[in-house]
């Protein structure tokens, strides 16, 4: 794991080091442009479209995983040629393309970033989303309280001017920018005299009873045979010997096996995805989309821009693409980044029991006093200040540690 650190450390050094030297090269940053892929971007970058090719086919995966609208960077030399390439394909990884013994490579490295706690604390003026939002500029985080709130309480209905709230979370910085989702961990809502707490435990919001308070918008799309991959953000590949990420779970079952859409949502592509091979991709509500790979068949009638109702047939198992056996590839995703379909999907268990239920209450214990300790102090609804340095290029672990120090004084 240190050594997987260094790696991504190194490249940082690498970019950072040459901001101070922009004569001798460019750092540039960009959004990854609707309809580009990285075969377009070896080919805008005078890459050898071999090297593309010659890919291993979990790579080619990866490079499926790359949402438009993503921030990437690049190093130029003075000369206009690509040195280096960062480009994001979830919040915790990154390909990494670079030049080594006069041609180009290519790896997942993980994401270096500052993870900061905040805490908020405001009343209620008009609604709980446009009051977050107005608090902290953050569209995620409001959506993410509505969504830990949403089973146990009417909005329209229970929810008063005056009413409190307070929200322990943390945020990721890349580069001195936000980015990723915000994790509540936990929160508080005040309204009349009841005080409604919600704890985020093992992927699941719970009230402090251990109450499973999540809504599991997703059900299993087929009948499978077993899982043949887990969802995992950096397993050690058996022969290149380094961590590759594998955003999806893969479900081995018989060719023609109906699958299923896991929710109800619109379609927002249904065709051919790179090394996904014929592949659907279906928008839900609260920032969740699914991708379902590698199929056979893509009934008729799935379309771009078509509602399907959770359950509804969309296609049929095969293993098109870059697929060594029938199988789906399913995949799911929150606000553009990859996370792990087993612990979104419906599930029997809705309350912790025994001595996970009296872990559970310890930790949410703490929380509950700190929860009240944020609310006792609270800031009046005075909007968050921006970081002043919008650029910050951590180098090392210390350097971390050092700059928060001077932040803290």
């Amino acid at each position: 794991m240190r050594q997987f650190q260094f790696l991504a450390f190194r490249v940082l050094c690498v970019f950072g080091a040459l901001l101070s030297n922009l004569l001798a090269a460019n750092i540039r940053e960009s959004q990854w442009e609707n309809g580009q892929t990285l075969l377009t971007f070896f080919e805008k970058n005078a890459i050898p479209l071999k090297v593309y090719y010659d890919l291993p086919r979990e790579d080619k995966e990866l490079a499926d995983e790359i949402v438009s609208g993503n921030t990437f960077y690049t190093l130029y030399d003075e000369g206009g040629r690509l040195l280096q390439a960062l480009i994001p394909i979830n919040e915790n990884s990154q390909l990494h393309i670079y030049q080594q013994d006069s041609t180009y490579k290519m790896r997942a490295i993980p994401i270096v970033s500052l993870q900061k706690e905040h805490h908020i604390a405001l009343s209620v003026e008009s609604s709980l989303y446009y009051d977050i939002v107005k608090y902290t500029g953050d569209t995620f985080l409001a959506s993410e309280f509505i969504q830990a709130y949403k089973s146990s309480i009417n909005f329209k209905r229970q929810i008063k001017k005056g009413d409190k709230l307070a929200i322990i979370y943390e945020r990721k910085y890349r580069l001195g920018k936000v980015f990723g989702s915000p994790n509540i961990k936990a929160s508080i809502l005040k309204t009349g005299n009841q005080d409604r707490y919600v704890v985020g435990y093992d992927g699941s919001f719970y009230d402090l009873e251990g109450n499973n308070l999540s809504q599991y918008l997703f059900v299993t799309p087929l009948q499978y045979s077993r899982i043949s991959s887990h969802f995992s953000m950096g397993r050690k590949h058996p022969i290149l010997g380094y961590k590759r990420p594998h955003l999806g779970t893969d479900y081995a079952a018989p060719r023609h096996t109906p699958i299923k859409a896991a929710g109800h949502g619109k379609v927002i592509f249904a065709g051919i995805k790179g090394g996904y091979g014929k592949t659907v991709i279906i928008q839900h509500e609260n920032g969740y989309r699914t991708l379902y790979g590698h199929m056979h068949k893509i009934d008729k009638g799935i379309r771009t821009g078509v509602y399907v109702s959770q359950g509804k047939v969309i296609g049929t198992v095969g293993s098109t693409g870059l697929s060594t056996g029938p199988h789906l590839h399913f995949g799911l995703y929150k606000n553009g980044s990859a996370v792990d379909p087993q612990k979104h999907l419906q599930i029997a268990t809705t309350k912790l029991k025994g001595k996970e239920k009296e872990k559970f209450s310890l930790f949410a214990k703490t929380f509950k006093e700190e929860l009240n300790v944020v609310l006792a102090n609270n800031l009046e609804n005075e909007p968050f200040k921006k970081m002043q340095n919008s650029y910050i290029v951590y180098l090392s672990e210390e350097n971390k540690a050092d700059e928060n120090a001077k932040r803290n004084n």
